[in-house]
């Protein structure tokens, strides 16, 4: 039990250590592009129009991917920031996390025809059933 405690007590502390990553002022529906630095810095570039909500500045950050893509650039993964969530855009989809190198969790998966969709939103095949080996 102390071992647990004690390694808690030292992640919490280093935890506490990492830099905040400072977010520009802007006006509610800003959508940023993000772009981390190899000296630890983030870049924070503004999207020139003002997104209604989370999936229009996904969809931003999704044209951005393709046309470097297009343009022979190798970065398969967009990151954005929209209304204090960090947006991970690659070709799986969209995940979203509270800080830059935190967690992910899922918010729009691809559809068979490549359209951003909730997971939830299509039929999914059903996973095949598990052989007993005895």
């Amino acid at each position: 039990m102390r071992t647990l405690l004690f390694a808690a007590a030292c992640g919490l502390t280093l935890a506490g250590c990492q830099a905040k990553i400072e977010v520009p002022d802007a006006p509610n529906g800003t959508c940023f592009l993000v772009a981390p630095q190899q000296d630890g810095t983030v870049n924070f570039t503004a999207m020139p129009d003002l997104q209604p909500n989370m999936e229009n500045c996904a969809a931003r950050l999704e044209e951005n991917r393709v046309r470097w893509l297009r343009m022979g650039g190798t970065r398969r993964e967009v990151i954005g920031y929209y209304g204090s969530q960090y947006l991970f855009v690659d070709s799986a989809g969209v995940s979203l996390s509270r800080h830059l190198d935190g967690g992910r969790f899922i918010a729009l998966r691809r559809t068979h025809d490549g359209r951003l969709a909730i997971p939830g939103a299509f039929a999914q095949e059903p996973a095949a059933p598990e052989t007993g080996g005895g």
